[in-house]
């Protein structure tokens, strides 16, 4: 156990966009996985919302739950504007996965503030890493039949980086996780995710 690989992973989006599901299974497939797993998340006002995002490490010894400033190795952003937000927590050379989400806040639907484009968003990231990826999570969970599996769009490209672990353990894990009904709609958004960041690598 003590050579394994230590992950820090930060998930970030909106209030109501599916990140507690998204790190709860990243959490689960962690366990799964066989590492020593920890998670904490800090919920906003997701009734008006408000910014969320949840910390999620695995290693073969993790003492604490929260990852530091700068040492994150992982963002998943749910939405575009909070993976700027974020940005601060990263390591150099992180992997960010980034969602084509876009929500304005408040400040910027009263006009007193601007929602940056992509390419500002670019500029960020490029300042903190080169492995950065703009993921068609909402076109891509459409397809597969409901923009509300945008969340495993993204887990399905995270998974591509991660190859530690069988894709066949993260479907088992998606699979528990949400009703019957849609479990063959999630399976093709992972399946979907996984393959835009196959092409990534």
């Amino acid at each position: 156990m003590s050579n394994m690989k230590a992950f820090d992973f930060l998930v970030v989006g909106v209030g109501g966009q599916g990140a507690l599901l998204a790190s709860n299974v990243l959490a689960e497939v962690g366990v799964r996985a066989g590492y020593e797993v920890k998670k904490a998340e800090v919920h906003g006002m997701s009734q008006r919302g408000g910014s969320v995002n949840s910390h999620v490490r695995w290693g073969s010894q993790v003492l604490s739950p929260v990852i530091g400033r700068g040492e994150v190795g992982y963002l998943l952003a749910l939405e575009k504007l909070e993976a700027l937000r974020y940005l601060s927590m990263l390591r150099p050379g992180a992997t960010a996965l980034v969602g084509e989400f876009k929500i304005p806040p408040l400040s910027v639907s009263s006009g007193s503030d601007h929602y940056p484009d992509e390419a500002e968003i670019k500029r960020a990231l490029v300042q903190v890493t080169q492995d950065y990826h703009f993921v068609a999570t909402l076109t891509l969970a459409r397809e597969a039949g409901s923009p509300r599996a945008h969340n495993v769009v993204l887990l399905g490209a995270l998974s591509a980086f991660i190859d530690d672990v069988l894709p066949e353990t993260w479907l088992q894990v998606i699979e528990e996780r949400v009703p019957v009904r849609y479990v063959e709609l999630n399976r093709r958004a992972f399946a979907a995710g996984r393959q835009v960041g196959s092409f990534q690598e």
